[in-house]
Formats: structure tokens, sequence, C-alpha cells
């Protein structure tokens, strides 16, 4: 055969990295460098199916795509070709809702360890929250300043969101101009004192403003009720509740704390001001109570442009199981009890289903500040620190709230839905294409298809391993999924055609970090 793959026009301002020593010239593509991958299993355009991909590693893009797996003498000689079969090449993950914590708190995460822990899991784009850096993502000033703290430490690709505050409307749209993919605000204390909540005054504005962007306005949708049997913390950091229910290292104490009544009363109040920008795409983050099942669809039906995410946490983790001052299961909103995330299973499973995507939610902090006790397993070096007081071992209201998982996702939700029945398109559905529409990504990541980004994961849907150490390679090893044996293994993962991660060769490339970051406006 003659193989004659197209060319594409570049599509992020980032100059292309040189390619890989080693990578061949293609004669009969005017010398391009190319790569191909091949496998008897793919997910390509939502379909299983055998695969051969040729990616231009100039353009980085995908160039041809067929539908069987050609044999290497197809191509050039000396071309890199790599059969996979049986392992399934899937689309590069896009995590849609991760805090990477730089600048201003890199002692938490940073873009470099972030990002190399999500290259491990097969996540080839993550999107940073507006939070728990300093500055926040809620003026261009601070944007162009997190992108400065970026340049040169991202292992995948990585986009930015602004985030909405008190004051800030006048700011929102400078930001589309600068390319964030999104907005969000909290509609209750975010945990940190430079990310104020907002008033419904202060959405309306937001919305006002953005009514005609392309963007989407997404929520933290936690709202204390005028009137609410729940006494515990309303914010992430606060002193025990005046009048505890139980004990506070006990997560039940926590739980009742944060009831669902929460959520749906944030959704109702975010659903109340939805006619302010009729046309404005809005989203709930980490969707935690199925109590607001029932309002989103009804929204939806009416004509309201709302969707929402979940996580892989709330889908794997439950309230039952969290042991007495385990706090690496502190989040907000909670995790839930074993019949709600059934409920979260059964929502997501429908195809007009309200809950679109799964995210990770990564949200890390230094591990004295979960005030874990000695007795919790896997805890060594991450309990107190000296000069903390005893007392607040285990104590969920005084813990940080945050659950680290980027890099996880992928095996933490193959191993929850063996049991659920899922299938490998499932997955690519919930983390690959949803995700990349949900921040105006589609077309050029979430799938398999000439033109699209080369960002592959080849995955071992068979493969098991234990999440120890060398598995988390966030920058601080704190996670409730430590210890435990997930199934599903990422061989490989590629961004834009160029390998970043080999789990059993040679780990992660010399050529160092090749993430881009993506500041083109939205369209």
């Amino acid at each position: 055969m003659t193989f004659n793959p197209t060319t594409s026009r570049q599509a992020y301002p980032s100059p292309a990295p040189s390619p890989p020593s080693g990578t061949m010239l293609d004669p009969a593509a005017g010398g391009r460098f190319i790569a191909v991958l091949a496998s008897s299993r793919a997910v390509v355009e939502g379909e299983l199916t055998e695969v051969t991909i040729v990616i231009d590693q100039e353009t980085g893009k995908i160039t041809s795509i067929f539908h069987s797996v050609l044999p290497a003498s197809d191509f050039p000689p000396g071309t890199p070709y790599t059969d996979h079969s049986p392992h399934i090449i899937l689309p590069g993950l896009v995590d849609a809702h991760v805090h990477l914590n730089e600048p201003g708190r890199t002692e938490w995460e940073g873009f470099y360890t972030g990002t190399r822990a999500a290259a491990f899991g097969g996540v080839t784009t993550v999107i940073d929250m507006p939070l728990n850096a300093i500055p926040p993502t809620t003026t261009v000033a601070g944007l162009r300043e997190k992108v400065q703290a970026a340049q040169g430490k991202c292992w995948v690709d990585v986009g930015f969101y602004g985030g909405i505050i008190p004051g800030n409307a006048n700011d929102l749209r400078p930001l589309v101009e600068e390319g964030v993919r999104g907005f969000k605000g909290f509609l209750i204390d975010s945990g940190v004192p430079e990310f104020p909540a907002v008033s419904s005054t202060d959405i309306a504005l937001a919305m006002a403003a953005l009514a005609d962007e392309p963007t989407t306005l997404m929520f933290h949708a936690e709202m204390i009720p005028p009137i609410a049997a729940s006494v515990g913390d309303d914010v992430q950091w606060s002193l025990p509740p005046l009048a505890p229910i139980g004990p506070l290292n006990e997560y039940a104490t926590f739980l009742a704390s944060r009831p669902s009544s929460f959520e749906t009363y944030a959704i109702a109040e975010i659903l109340s001001l939805a006619h302010v920008a009729p046309n404005l795409p809005l989203h709930i983050v980490h969707l935690s109570a199925i109590e607001a099942i029932p309002l989103l669809q009804e929204a939806i039906t009416l004509g309201v442009k709302i969707t929402a995410e979940t996580t892989f946490h709330y889908l794997s983790l439950a309230a039952e199981s969290v042991k007495n001052g385990d706090t690496r299961h502190k989040c907000c909103p909670p995790i839930r009890t074993k019949s709600n995330q059934d409920g979260l299973w059964e929502e997501l499973m429908q195809s007009n289903g309200c809950i679109k995507t799964v995210i990770s939610d990564h949200s890390p902090c230094t591990p004295n500040l979960k005030l874990l006790p000695s007795t919790i397993s896997g805890t060594k070096d991450v309990g107190l620190s000296d000069g903390q007081n005893k007392p607040d071992i285990g104590d969920f209201f005084s813990a940080w709230g945050g659950v680290s998982s980027v890099g996880l996702g992928l095996s933490i939700l193959w191993t929850e839905g063996q049991r659920r029945g899922i299938s490998v398109e499932d997955v690519v559905r919930w983390c690959c294409k949803n995700t990349a529409k949900q921040v105006g990504l589609e077309g050029k990541k979430g799938d398999l298809a000439v033109g699209y980004d080369g960002d592959v994961a080849v995955f071992d849907d068979e493969g098991l391993f234990e999440v120890g150490e060398e598995a988390m390679l966030f920058r601080n090893k704190c996670s409730p999924y430590q210890g435990m044996t997930l199934k599903g293994v990422v061989k490989e993962t590629w961004v834009r055609g160029q390998k970043v991660w080999e789990r059993n060769g040679r780990g992660f490339g010399k050529e160092g970090p090749i993430g881009r970051l993506l500041l083109e406006k939205r369209r």
C-alpha cells in the first residue's frame, strides 16, 4: 500500500518539540516524522475496534486511522511501530477538575508533580482549578502569573479555569479572551480566604457578563439552608460544631454536618437564576447527593443548559467503610453512603442522565494538614508535625478537605465499574469525550480521529497493581486509595505523538516535560 498522511495546522501557539531521537522520516510524507500504534482493541469514535493509528510527530496530529491491524511492513523502513494487542488503545483522558496549586501552595502540589502523576494514569490533559494557588485565577494578572509558573513543567497539556468571586464580574470577559476554559464559583466558603463565596447577586452579575461568551459557568454547589438541622462546619477549616452529634473523629459525625440539603438548596438557587443567561452552559462540579438529581433532570427537561460531573471517589468509596480518624477521606461535599453511591452510578449509566463526566477533583495538601493518627495503616510520615496539638488527631472538622487521586482515576473507575457492568466505551465517554466537550476541546482531544491530537493511553484492562508510593506520583503520598489493589494498568501514555510514560520500560521520557498550555480562546 502507499501511505500518504495528511498534514494539519498546528492548533496551539507553543512551538512543537523536536522529535525524539531514533524516530525515522517517512519519505512518502515529504520527510515528516511519524509514529504508528496498532492494536486488536481500541476505542475509536466511541466504538471498540481493531486499529492502526498514524501520528505526525511534527504537528502532533493523528493523520490516518485504519480499522485493522496493519503490519509494520506497510510503513517506511525504520518507522516507530508498536502492535499493543491485546491491550486497549484509548484516547488520552481529559481530567477536567484538578487543583495543581502553583504558584503559592507548591508544597501541596505543583505543575511538575501533578502532571507527571496524570501521565502515569493515562491522563493527557488536565484543567487546573482557579483556587488554592496564590493568586487565584480571578483576574488576567492572576492567570498570567500561573501561566508563567507553569512554563516548562508540564508533562501533559494543561488548561485553566477562571474563578468568580465577589466583585470580579468585570474581569470575566478578559479572562475568556485570555483562553480560560470555563469559570467556577463557590456558594459556600471555599476554605481559602483569597477565594470567597459568591452571593446570588454575584452569580447574576457573572451570568450577565458571560451570557454571550463561549464558556461554561460552574459551581461548587453547597449552601447552608436558612433553617438546617446541621450545626457542622460550613467551611473546610472550622472549629468543631457547637453541638456535635458524636465524636469528631467519627466519619458519621462529619457526614451529618454536611447533609444532602446543602447541595439541593444550592442547586435550586443556581437554577432560579438560570433565566439571566439562558444560553450560557451551567455545570455542577463534584455532585455527591442523589437527592439533587431530580432537580437537575427537571431543569434539563425545561430547557436549562445544565450538566453535572461526579468524582472517582464518590463512585468508589462509601461512608460505611471510612475508619475513625481516617481523614484522607474528608472532602466537600462528603463521600456519602453506599446506597447514595449506587444512585450516582445509576444516573451516570443513563444515556440521557444529567451526570455526563467523571473527574478526579484532585485536591491535595501537605500530609500534616490531614491530622492523621498513627493507627491508620499506610500513614507513615503523614501525620502531625511536632508543633500541632495532639487533641486534633483524626478530627474530621479540623483536617483539610480534599482527596488525592490524579493519575489513579482510570484504574479506580475500571475496578469499581467491573462490578457494575461498565464497558471501556463508557469510560471513554465519561472521561475523554464528554470532559473534552465540557472544556471546549472537542474536535481536538477526547477521541481518536483524524485531525485530533495524538493523545493516547495504552491500557491493560486485566492488569493489577497495589497503590503504593510508586503509584502515587503526586507530591504528597497521602490518599485513601493507598494500599488498595486496583484493576487496569496504563502501559504507555502519549501526548501529541510523543511517548511521555512507559510502565515497564524507560519510565518517563528523557525529553522531559513536553506538555503545552492550552490558551487559545474557546469557540
